[in-house]
């Protein structure tokens, strides 16, 4: 194990730079400069039950980590585990899951626009162009419509089951009934109204579209390991299964399905970092990245170069680690985040921002 050494080398090379404080890594008087470049958020979920979740920054310009940035701009914490950042446009919206909250902010300075309280159990949110957007629910049978041009709450869909991840696409949504679920709701996103649903393998974990307008989703089979994890392909056209691609083992326990920018190529955790071909006939067997001596939890590829960002979570208790591959599997560098780092945004330069 090279933590420690790894800790200690970025240290020296951040200290002459910017001012290390308990031991965040983080300069008030810089933070607009470095959050107006692009970068990565890395979303840190922080203790359960203890709210010290955060929100780290990985700036492209100065190839530094930022620390407790939420924090830092706003004088408060951002609350008990964060789960999900999106950008949409000039803001950025944060959702906290056991806090039952969305943070609303500027996406160029994380300054605080609202807070859209008294959801329950919020855990991803997905956009309907500019206008509104869903957010699925651990522990609710429906989702909440957000109404994106006052930041409120404006109605719910009764979908039958709680949710977890949540996708959009052409006047669709399609939403994962996760634990001990096996199905996929379809939701009219013109009329907000559940229209349909998919029968897929045991508890989907995570979504992506494709550029064929496929929509791929794992399904890690149980958490008790009773049935096979499953890739499965859906045409959102018809909501036929197109493809079906099955685990060898039971002990397999596939997670966090990505896709690259072009949309032609998906990711995912099982033993490293597995590449696959939207065309392949096969999963993969050997993986672009090995885990080695980490425990991967999250990842996100960035959809202009292809670079890998994973989230190494440690114990569950303390700091954690990310790490910078590119996108050939080249590893960059690591780096000390906060409690339990999870999941991950992508802040692109404006020019490349495709609405």
């Amino acid at each position: 194990m090279k933590k420690p050494l790894l800790f200690l080398a970025l240290s020296v090379l951040l200290v002459s730079c910017v001012k290390l404080t308990d031991p965040v890594i983080i300069d008030v008087d810089i933070v607009p400069s470095f959050l107006s470049g692009p970068g990565v958020f890395i979303v840190n979920e922080g203790n359960f039950n203890w709210g010290n979740g955060s929100l780290s920054f990985y700036s492209y310009d100065s190839a530094k980590l930022y620390n407790n940035v939420f924090r830092s701009v706003n004088n408060r914490i951002l609350g008990d585990i964060p789960n999900q950042m999106v950008i949409q446009g000039d803001y950025a919206y944060i959702v906290v899951n056991n806090s039952g909250k969305i943070e609303v902010v500027k996406q160029k300075t994380l300054g605080s626009i609202k807070t859209i309280e008294k959801l329950k159990s919020p855990r991803y949110i997905s956009m309907i162009g500019s206008t509104k957007s869903y957010v699925s629910s651990l522990f609710s049978d429906s989702l909440t419509i957000i109404d994106l041009s006052t930041n409120a709450t404006s109605g719910y869909i009764d979908i039958g089951h709680p949710s977890e991840a949540l996708v959009t696409f052409s006047g669709k949504a399609f939403a994962a009934h996760w634990y001990n679920g096996n199905k996929i709701m379809v939701i009219n996103t013109i009329n907000d109204i559940l229209t349909d649903s998919i029968e897929v393998g045991p508890e989907p974990e995570s979504m992506v579209i494709d550029k064929n307008a496929v929509l791929w989703v794992l399904c890690n089979g149980g958490w008790k390991r009773e049935n096979f994890a499953e890739l499965i392909a859906i045409n959102t056209l018809t909501l036929e299964i197109e493809k079906r691609f099955t685990f060898p083992s039971k002990d397999d326990s596939p997670l966090c399905l990505q896709i690259d920018g072009t949309g032609n190529t998906l990711y995912y955790i099982h033993n490293g970092i597995k590449r696959m071909s939207i065309d392949a006939a096969q999963l993969p067997e050997v993986p672009l990245i090995a885990e080695t001596e980490r425990k991967f939890y999250k990842f996100g590829v960035n959809p202009l170069n292809g670079d890998i960002f994973i989230t190494d979570a440690a114990d569950y208790q303390q700091k954690g680690y990310v790490l910078y591959y590119k996108n050939d599997g080249t590893f960059v560098t690591a780096m000390q985040a906060d409690i339990i780092p999870g999941s991950l945004c992508f802040k692109l330069p404006p020019e490349s921002v495709i609405e």
